[in-house]
């Protein structure tokens, strides 16, 4: 025990039970350990960073005692039953947000605490293990400087220095090192095809006969946009109506060097395949890897009975929840030089001939959609009706709507400017919010659930508590989850990893309320409510 610090095992100890409250969405246990075994981590070097602080500060010619071993049981008793308490409440508070969304509970079999428990010590000893060699390190970088300036003054330039070189060592070696490792295997991945996924046959699809772009330059997830989706078939059986088939074109990022000539392959095969002339051009925003929610594509087919044409375009070789936090300037850029370059094409042709221009994006897909305008009645004024589905706080056009929101009205659920461009829904009975007229064409709708994790993740969560944990709970969110400091961000950053494994309607899971919230945007000739019910079973998140 003389190796640990009694302050450090305090904090660790606090953490620890903090780690237990819930947070947005279930966790399985091997989460729950990373979770609790990373906050006892930070907590223990919180205490211990403290107790150094406070001993620095207060002068003292003799050393500090060290605490007896009456203080060290009475902290392993408090950490033994608190800990008993903190796996109770997990159980307890895991199974209630279970219910709220319909999962099945927890297994509580007893037997799984002993190895529950060990897994976080596993965790905590790690962290504990690079923490102290890292104060190793500083106390080896103080003692050099003590040689040339005064105690004090090495104390504090050696702790800054320590920082600043850490701070480059992982910005410079350790993140370019794993980000090249990441690029290599999702660039592998790229190269796959998913099951049922063959070229088309159609010179209306982008790598089929005639494309200007190849097939293999698709990547996974373009060869399944352009692969799949409703047949004319389908279509017309849906519709009792003879159908089109619907135009589907795509530019992977093999297909050029450059983001600008991507988005120049993308709209010759909007023009070649004579997507111009459709009476809907979509702009899919996608995410890093390409994919795009199939259920906003599919409903727009449906509803148009063909009659459309979808162009899109690949960035990044990452999935969305890399390339959010290392990939938004390509994303921002990719969205930007496609709805440009489309929209040129658009407003080139006579006012009468020309099509409905829409566009839509998921997660960081979200970010790409809405790069291209400042505000909200500047996409209402470009397009003919925009769709987003789980923004990141990296969307500065739905930050500033949601900030600047009418009074009186909740961040997870805002009104701006009493609903009359965009509405901000979780589910379609809030298509109707607030009761208060809504222009008529250039519709704009984010749907956002209060239990997502990618639209609510913030690293101001580590210091700063946020808006929608001071206001009333969304539907799907616990009443007893409260901000703790650090704790609920790594609570919402483990959140994140399973964002889209619970129902939809929740987390990350976005389906339902997108052929509602497209039905009252367009408002397709001859749609009713009756055919979205009818047409949910058909759609899905996925090819």
């Amino acid at each position: 025990m003389t190796h640990l610090s009694y302050g450090g095992m305090v904090g660790a100890t606090i953490m620890l039970i903090a780690s237990a409250t819930p947070s947005l969405l279930p966790r399985d246990w091997y989460f729950q350990c990373l979770v609790a075994g990373g906050a006892a981590a930070i907590g223990y070097g919180v205490g211990t960073f403290l107790t150094w602080l406070a001993r620095f500060m207060v002068s003292r010619e003799q050393p500090w005692p060290r605490p007896q071993k009456f203080w060290w049981w009475a902290l392993a008793f408090v950490a033994l039953w608190d800990s008993a308490l903190m796996i109770h409440w997990y159980m307890k508070w895991q199974n209630e947000i279970r219910d709220l969304m319909g999962i099945k509970h927890l297994d509580t079999h007893w037997r799984t605490v002993p190895i529950v428990l060990a897994v976080i010590v596993l965790v905590f000893l790690v962290l504990l293990v690079i923490g102290k060699l890292w104060g190793r390190g500083v106390v080896w970088l103080i003692r050099l400087l003590r040689s040339f300036i005064p105690a004090r003054m090495a104390t504090v330039a050696g702790g800054a220095l320590a920082l600043a070189l850490t701070v480059l060592l992982v910005n410079g070696v350790l993140v370019d090192g794993i980000m090249r490792a990441l690029n290599n295997t999702f660039a592998a991945a790229n190269n796959e095809t998913k099951a049922d996924t063959v070229p088309p046959t159609s010179p209306l699809r982008s790598g089929g006969p005639q494309s200007t772009v190849s097939w293999d330059s698709l990547g996974r997830e373009g060869r399944a946009n352009v692969a799949l989706g409703p047949t004319v078939a389908q279509l017309t059986e849906f519709n009792g109506a003879p159908a089109m088939q619907p135009i589907r074109v795509y530019a992977g990022l093999d297909s050029a060097p450059t983001i600008d000539a991507i988005a120049d392959n993308a709209v010759r095969e909007l023009e070649r395949t004579g997507g111009l002339q459709r009476k809907i051009v979509a702009v899919g925003a996608t995410t890093g890897s390409g994919w795009l929610n199939k259920s906003y594509i599919d409903s727009l087919e449906y509803m148009y009975n063909g009659d459309t044409a979808l162009v899109s375009m690949q960035y990044s070789y990452l999935p969305s929840w890399i390339s959010f936090l290392v990939d938004k300037e390509r994303a921002r850029q990719a969205g930007i030089q496609l709805f440009e370059k489309v929209s040129a094409k658009v407003r080139a042709i006579p006012e009468a001939q020309r099509p409905k221009l829409v566009v839509f994006g998921e997660s960081l897909g979200s970010f790409a959609g809405e790069a291209p305008f400042g505000s909200i009645p500047t996409i209402s004024a470009r397009t003919d009706g925009a769709l987003f589905t789980g923004p990141t706080f990296n969307n500065q056009l739905w930050a500033d709507t949601t900030r600047n929101r009418d009074e009186g009205s909740p961040q997870v659920l805002p009104i701006f400017e009493d609903g009359s461009l965009v509405r901000f829904i979780a589910d379609e009975n809030d298509l109707n919010r607030p009761d208060a007229p809504w222009e008529e064409n250039h519709r704009v709708a984010y749907i956002q659930h209060p239990s997502d994790p990618i639209t609510w993740w913030n690293p101001t969560l580590l210091f700063r508590e946020p808006e929608w944990l001071k206001e009333p709970r969304g539907r799907d969110v616990l009443p007893v989850m409260h901000w703790i400091p650090i704790v609920t961000f790594l609570q919402v950053s483990a959140d994140m990893a399973v964002a889209v494994n619970v129902p939809d309607g929740h987390g990350h899971h976005y389906l339902r309320a997108i052929p509602f919230a497209w039905a009252k945007i367009l408002k397709p000739e001859g749609w009713t409510e009756q055919k979205t019910l009818r047409l949910l079973p058909r759609l899905s998140t996925d090819a």
